[in-house]
């Protein structure tokens, strides 16, 4: 909860709770409210000293350090991955300063800093990133809210890539070829692109997971700590029943351990050259796995549970425009409204009839 000031009588009084604490309602026996806000600001800075134990407000670089030691163990590796490169890179002189003073005016002049040499996109996933690390502050209650309010930068939409159809075959052949006797990778990758796993998510894969009764496949190890069994396709069933064993990871390294991260990059770049294609990453292949599914009329609300998506907006920007698809809709459409009109012989609205 903010700090609220408000009138009684001819005094503004200030208001606020923080847990543990009783809430606080007291008079700044102020007329003025500039001074009265400045009173209460004064009054929720004191409370929160208390309710951290006497300690004074991080700064940037001591909160990104507390985040690493608390919440990086239990965090996405995309998650702990950005984080690092931010405070590597991205702090444009804000790291030594109390969050608290991290208002609009600096972090525009951060953001612009960083927009220098990068797209608007760059800019708002660098903006994304300090929210979440303010944002854990004030879940907390060391920050009663975020001190600064700007809106993201608008983007340019580019179309994204999924792979063909009818180049999916020459593309996994060319990936095994790419992967040569390690084909760990070439496993991992048709999870992705059957299952619409994460590149995650298909490392962590275990043949404990898998019911062969039903068909389906659970992932045990997700982003958001889901259990969702997901139908297994007839040709990935296939293909894995001939690797099938008891227990352990489905696509091991060398060492019989997870593979590392980015295992998939340099096969399916490889894969792209041969077959002509540019822009199939592993994330374009699970958006590629929902894509597919949403041409072949399967429900957003399945489709949404598949990807382990918490709010069906998030599977909506996977899905892909596909005018082929739209066209075929709009020539089923057009000879079902010509079976009904003047090629079938019957009379059309608002014409006579003759008698």
């Amino acid at each position: 909860m903010t700090c609220t000031v408000f009138l009684r009588g001819r005094l503004y009084h200030y208001r606020f709770r923080l847990a543990p604490l009783p809430r606080v309602q007291r008079s700044t026996r102020e007329r003025d409210k500039r001074r009265a806000q400045a009173i209460a600001n004064l009054a929720y800075a004191a409370a929160l000293i208390r309710v951290n134990g006497g300690h004074i407000m991080p700064t940037l670089d001591a909160l990104i350090a507390e985040w690493e030691e608390i919440r990086g163990p239990v965090a996405s590796a995309s998650h702990r991955r950005g984080i690092s490169t931010f405070k590597r890179n991205h702090l444009y002189g804000m790291g030594p300063l109390p969050i608290d003073q991290l208002n609009t005016l600096r972090v525009e002049v951060a953001r612009n800093k960083h927009l220098a040499t990068r797209k608007p996109a760059s800019g708002n996933h660098w903006l994304r990133i300090l929210r979440l690390l303010v944002n854990w502050a004030v879940k907390r209650n060391v920050l009663p809210s975020l001190p600064w309010d700007i809106a993201m930068l608008p983007e340019q939409k580019t179309p994204r890539k999924i792979l063909p159809l009818a180049l999916t075959d020459a593309w996994f052949s060319a990936l095994d070829t790419a992967t040569g006797r390690n084909s760990s990778v070439g496993i991992a990758v048709r999870l992705m692109y059957g299952l619409g796993l994460r590149e995650s998510e298909a490392a962590s894969a275990r043949w404990e997971w898998v019911d062969w009764e039903r068909g389906t496949y659970t992932p045990g190890i997700t982003k958001g700590k889901e259990a969702v069994p997901i139908r297994m396709p007839g040709w990935l069933a296939e293909y894995l029943q001939a690797r099938r064993k008891v227990e352990g990871l489905v696509a091991p390294s060398r060492r019989r351990g997870q593979l590392p991260e980015g295992y998939a990059r340099h096969a399916m770049r490889k894969a792209n050259a041969i077959t002509g294609l540019t822009g199939i990453t592993p994330h374009r292949l699970r958006g590629t796995c929902a894509t597919l599914l949403s041409e072949e009329g399967t429900p957003i609300q399945t489709i949404q549970a598949m990807m382990r998506h918490k709010d069906s907006a998030t599977t909506m920007r996977y899905l892909e425009i596909n005018m082929d698809t739209a066209g075929a809709a709009q020539d089923r459409i057009e000879s079902k409204i010509r079976f009904g009109g003047r090629e079938s012989g019957a009379d059309l609205p608002g014409e006579p009839v003759a008698t």
